[in-house]
């Protein structure tokens, strides 16, 4: 071999077996370090935390644990300057890291690996930063939270057709139409506090696939990085990506509740509805219609839900037919997590400054629920209380709706002597029963839809989301 193609592979953490180096092309096709870059923080954080406990248990010199404290402190200066030389040479971030670490301080660097894999230690620290990444995405979802009871407790009077099979079918307050989805991502947040608990466990200890005959103490490690417990098997710990099809699968129903909502700002914002209108800023024109003004903020979140739910199947397709323990098929977890928190990020983050500057249409909204005949459930209710059974009085009001169609009037703007043909236990009082505000005060149920419950709703949410 020559003395350049030695150099070159040298490079490499197993080179001492092979008689050639990498090829380029297959450097580039096997490399992580553009995208696995980002995990920074997270393997320096690992690597002081294994020193520690290396030095503790009599591994690792005093000496050494302060050179290699010494020297992370200098990679972390440089990558947060923006003057670490990442290599390519170097694969990944694991090995650009430790080699930087051999160049400052020199053997102390090359004794850091004692008793651990990149097996353990990529494992470890997708977890690490997973779990940063969930913190702060919960600390989003309660912003968006926040903004949509905001605008909920403002309009916690003003009507709002609501909708089975796209068609008006009740009156509700446009305050509690918005907390629906409050409670939605109130149930993302859940769920993302649940699985930061399986995240949070340590893999570093179980080596490349069947642990180290080094005397590491896991616990120790575990407890200086805040983990909550550490991977008890060590084929699980180095193969294991549950808690990245987990995180993937929470942050996929993130965004199907995104989509959802996108779609009705999209719907509401159209001229056919006219509900709502938002702000400039998050609209673009058109550069042939001048009068358009489009969603592109909704439509956008709308497709990109298609594209984490993609990464959610990647991840899934990724695992299925692996054997134990670890594979190098593994690599293309990064990827699809990478985009799928990236895209979650910045779409809350997005949401809740767009659902804050919300304009609410509440004329529009009235004159649509008038169009729908949507207090007939009422009228039938109303006739039940009189002592009717619901089917007849459901057979009933369906004949007085029809009425009222042929006439092209409203159920409330029918005259008493024609819906007392219908029934003659239909009195005076029954107009306040036909109203859109009456059918919405009527619902004064815990869940209702009556402006008394949505305000106590949004007492419970503010409580809830200021602990």
């Amino acid at each position: 071999m020559s003395s350049d193609n030695q150099l070159a592979n040298k490079s490499q953490a197993w080179s001492a077996l092979f008689s050639e180096p990498m090829s380029d092309l297959v450097k580039r096709y096997t490399a992580s370090v553009d995208f696995d870059k980002r995990l920074w923080l997270a393997d320096i954080t690992g690597s002081l935390a294994h020193a520690e406990m290396l030095t503790a248990q009599g591994i690792l010199s005093a000496e050494d644990h302060a050179a290699i404290q010494r020297g992370m402190a200098q990679i972390r200066s440089e990558i947060e300057a923006g003057t670490f030389e990442w290599k390519l040479d170097l694969e990944d971030v694991h090995l650009n890291i430790e080699a930087r670490l051999t160049e400052l301080v020199g053997i102390a660097g090359k004794r850091l690996h004692t008793g651990r894999s990149r097996n353990d230690q990529v494992a470890t620290d997708v977890r690490l930063w997973l779990r940063s990444e969930i913190d702060e995405l919960t600390k989003l979802l309660t912003g968006l939270q926040v903004a949509l009871v905001d605008v909920a407790e403002k309009n916690a009077e003003v009507i709002l057709p609501g909708f089975t099979h796209l068609q008006v079918a009740q009156p509700v307050a446009f305050g509690h139409h918005l907390l629906a989805y409050v409670e939605m991502f109130a149930r993302d947040a859940e769920r993302m506090t649940d699985l930061r608990r399986r995240v949070n466990r340590l893999p570093l200890g179980a080596a490349a696939l069947a642990g180290t005959s080094y005397p590491l103490d896991r616990e120790r490690v575990a407890r200086t990085l805040g983990m909550e417990g550490v991977c008890q098997n060590s084929l699980d710990a180095v193969s294991d990506r549950d808690f990245a099809i987990e995180f993937t699968s929470a942050a996929t129903l993130v965004m199907v509740h995104i989509s959802r909502m996108s779609e009705e700002l999209i719907l509401w914002m159209s001229q056919s509805f006219g509900f709502i209108d938002l702000a400039d800023r998050f609209c673009t024109g058109s550069s042939i219609m001048p009068q358009k003004k489009n969603p592109d903020v909704p439509e956008l979140a709308r497709g990109k839900t298609g594209r984490v739910v993609g990464h959610l199947m990647g991840l899934i397709t990724l695992m299925k037919g692996q054997p134990l323990a670890y594979n190098k098929d593994n690599q293309e977890d990064k990827e699809p997590l990478f985009d799928t928190v990236d895209t979650l990020r910045d779409t809350l983050r997005i949401f809740a400054e767009m659902m804050g500057g919300l304009t609410v249409k509440p004329e529009a909204m009235e004159r649509a629920a008038l169009r729908g005949y949507a207090t007939a459930t009422d009228l039938a209710d109303y006739l039940v209380k009189k002592g009717l059974a619901f089917r007849d009085a459901h057979e009933i009001v369906a004949h007085a709706v029809k009425t009222a169609i042929g006439t092209g009037v409203d159920l409330s703007q029918l005259p008493l002597a024609e819906l007392q043909k219908f029934d003659a236990r239909i009195e005076a009082d029954v107009f306040e029963v036909l109203s859109l505000r009456g059918s919405l005060n009527a619902r004064n149920i815990l869940g209702g839809t009556a402006p008394v419950q949505v305000r106590a709703q949004v007492a419970r949410h503010r409580e809830r989301l200021s602990a």
